[in-house]
């Protein structure tokens, strides 16, 4: 069986979650605080260096990490993947996009508001998000203007990719009540089958 190395509030961990639901795979969860240290011990570090989750145990000592790796790993050959040479590229565009346009001005500001409890700590590099945090909203909002979903017109984990923080992103201050078009999107996401919240494993 498949092992999750797992943070329950992770944006990361959940669209880990959420795909090896919606594919009906079963599997072990292993919850881990990242808050206390518990992805630094040297026990952990062995199976990812890095020191991070989501991690999949694919078997034993077999490990993959990065979120949006695992996600390409998990949907090749289902219908969450598509076969044609270019949506899979656009999905691998979307999965890119958020990881460097997006995730790192959402989830962090996520991290440092609502899991941290910080926010006067780190005003001045909130306020420094703001911005690019709202282009990548921006972004998405454009297309979700006149697509139902980011590839081909179906659900795919370009989707699971994107839902993860964006659906959670007024916890790091931003106000999607300015984006229609996401919000639609959202529950388009939430109406999927086998859907789960991110509090639910």
């Amino acid at each position: 069986m498949l092992k999750l190395y797992d943070f329950l509030p992770s944006g990361n961990c959940y669209k880990i979650r959420l795909l090896l639901t919606q594919l009906r795979i079963p599997f072990e969860r292993v919850a881990l605080n990242i808050l206390n240290g518990e992805t630094r011990t040297p026990e952990f570090l062995s199976k990812n260096s890095n020191g991070r989750v989501p991690i999949l145990e694919i078997e034993p000592g077999k490990f993959l990490s990065e979120s949006n790796a695992i996600l390409f790993y998990l949907s090749e050959g289902t219908e969450f993947f598509p076969n044609d040479s270019w949506e899979r590229s656009k999905v691998m565009q979307w999965l890119f996009f958020e990881q460097y346009s997006h995730e790192s001005y959402i989830a962090t500001s996520r991290f440092w508001i609502s899991i941290l409890g910080k926010a006067e700590d780190y005003r001045d590099a909130l306020n420094q998000k703001r911005e690019p945090g709202y282009a990548a909203l921006t972004i998405m909002e454009n297309h979700l203007t006149n697509h139902r979903f980011f590839v081909g017109e179906r659900y795919t984990i370009a989707d699971i990719g994107l839902f993860a923080y964006t659906h959670v992103a007024d916890e790091g201050g931003f106000d999607l009540t300015k984006f229609p078009a996401i919000l639609a999107w959202i529950e388009r996401v939430k109406a999927q089958p086998q859907y789960i919240s991110i509090t639910q494993y």
